[in-house]
């Protein structure tokens, strides 16, 4: 009889790592038949082993980390009772001080405190190069990489960023292993510089990035477990090749809108969405939810600036849906919602709206670089509400000198902001060299937005000083730019300007130029009353 028990338990090993390495595996029925096997009350070692294949394909193939925790832990109390030297022993320990690490690091950042949240996963990385297990050790590495990113701690984590780098470069293990840790670190590479503003900067990496991706998504690539590798220390993904894909979609659109390209950032959004539609029919993940809605966010702004109100408007309506149907995305982005709303506010001319949804995300939060932006733009709505006070009140919040030194496109827009409070003042020497301090940052970077709109406004400056030929060549070239953007408001603010310039203009040769290239928008004038008759108190917002 126990020959027979033996036989069956066999066989159910057998099918189980039959199911788990075929092509596509079944990892359903592998599961089945590794429980099967306690139905034959197999020896102790058996008895334990299973337990641990169990708790690795699980945590391999699944989301179940706590399930595939359980197994492990009755792997290794199983393990106490056999061999003092048995490897399933060692392999459970190895694998839940890995999953455990990872498990408290979450639980840590996810309340904020990255300091010991880095601490927790340096302990990874020497656990797993101990262990072995280079995978491993340079996915807890990045990991920490990202929580510094995630914490502004610039400049210790790109020592980090290089040591993962050389370690890629030597890398001498499993080549899928390799491109799959490439892609996460070119990933934080791209945010590192988008975080910082360096538009410009980013584009070689973005391009590694793109090319990495696609080498993954190919028909050819194998599934996410071969990934994972043979060591039992190694048995961990960042995130599905799929999900991946999406992420690249979601930081290529947040380098178009920083470039000021919104016809890509929303031809790119488009495509990731309708990736994330097919993905949720299969799988519902809160990382889908957060990736969709960062995408939405990003095309709300870009409809925005192209004056695309109503279909702003229904964005943020499914932005809003998202957030109510998951509280943990209505608790980190409702500021963000409060600042799409105040955006919306200042387009369609309701600045005591804007100012109640700057106040709002001002109040809730937590996040550096989006309280700043929310400042900055309360602050255009006090000069266009010509409440001078107000806005002294806030200037030390935006002052471009009190900003980190890594907010490059940040400091660039405060220089905007004081530059359009020294217009409102009539003090134009004063706004010239603050809009030309934000040129040269914008330049640099190819920030084209800030361009645009430091251009137009230095052309109604010398408009306002009687200066018809300097004006002029000031805002043809934002005129341009804001047509290759598109940016609908800057295009009729300068319009407003080239048809006073025409108007005021003696020379001849130069009205004539003024005259076709500012019937060239006379069109737009039509197309967008509503939005001409909020700029034509002369301001704008970033």
């Amino acid at each position: 009889m126990a020959s027979s028990q033996d036989a069956w338990y066999l066989s159910l090993l057998g099918l189980a790592e039959y199911f788990r390495t075929c092509s596509p595996p079944d990892i359903k029925k592998c599961i089945q038949c590794l429980h099967g096997v306690f139905t034959f009350k197999p020896p102790s070692r058996v008895e334990a082993r299973t337990h641990l294949q169990l708790g690795n394909v699980l945590l391999t193939h699944t989301k179940n980390i706590d399930l595939a925790r359980n197994y492990l832990e009755q792997a290794w109390m199983l393990s106490q009772n056999i061999n003092p030297f048995d490897d399933v022993k060692f392999e459970a320990a190895s694998v839940l001080a890995s999953v455990l690490l990872f498990q408290l690091a979450q639980i840590h950042a996810s309340e904020r405190d990255y300091e010991l949240a880095c601490s927790l996963l340096s302990v990874g990385v020497d656990y797993a190069h101990i262990s072995s297990a280079h995978y491993t050790r340079v996915l807890f590495l990045l990991s920490r990489c990202m929580l510094m990113l995630i914490d502004k701690k610039f400049s210790d984590v790109l020592p980090l960023l290089n040591q993962a780098g050389h370690l890629l470069e030597t890398w001498q293990g499993n080549q899928y292993q390799k491109e799959y840790l490439k892609v996460f670190f070119l990933v934080l590479q791209v945010c590192h510089f988008l975080m910082a503003g360096q538009v410009k900067s980013v584009k070689p990496c973005l391009k590694q990035l793109q090319q990495n991706i696609q080498t993954i998504m190919l028909p050819s690539w194998p599934s996410d477990e071969v990934v994972s590798g043979p060591n039992v220390g190694d048995m961990f993904i960042w995130m599905p090749k799929e999900h991946l894909y999406v992420l690249v979609y979601l930081v290529t659109v947040m380098h178009s809108m920083q470039a000021g390209y919104m016809d890509k950032a929303q031809k790119y959004t488009d495509k990731a969405l309708l990736q994330i539609e097919k993905l949720k029919i299969a799988d519902d993940s809160g990382i889908l939810c957060a990736l969709q809605l960062m995408l939405i966010e990003h095309m709300v702004m870009c409809r925005l600036v192209m004056g695309h109100k109503c279909i702003a408007l229904t964005q943020m309506a499914n932005a809003c849906a998202l957030c109510t149907a998951n509280p943990v995305l209505m608790k980190t982005h409702r500021p963000q919602l409060h600042v799409l709303l105040g955006l919306y506010a200042m387009s369609m001319n309701c600045m005591p709206a804007a100012e109640k949804q700057f106040n709002a995300a001002i109040l809730f939060s937590q996040e550096r670089d989006l309280w700043t932006f929310a400042n900055l733009n309360l602050g255009i709505v006090y000069l266009r509400g010509k409440r001078e006070s107000d806005f002294n009140a806030l200037l030390d919040r935006i002052n471009p000198e009190n900003l980190p030194s890594h907010s490059h496109s940040l400091r660039a827009a405060a220089y905007y902001v004081l530059g359009l409070q020294s217009f409102f003042q009539a003090r134009h020497n004063e706004a010239k060299r603050f809009l030309r301090e934000t040129l040269k940052m914008a330049n640099a970077e190819d920030s084209n937005r800030l361009t645009s709109c430091s251009l137009v406004l230095l052309g109604h400056i010398f408009l306002s000083l009687g200066n018809s030929r300097e004006s002029m060549n000031m805002v043809t070239p934002a005129m341009q730019l804001a047509s290759k953007i598109p940016d609908v408001h800057v295009q009729l603010w300068a319009s407003a300007i080239l048809r006073d310039l025409y108007r005021i203009c003696q020379n001849i040769t130069l009205s004539i130029g003024l005259k076709e290239i500012f019937l060239r928008y006379l069109h737009l004038l039509h197309r967008h009353n509503n939005c001409y008759s909020a700029i034509c108190d002369h301001s704008a917002y970033l």
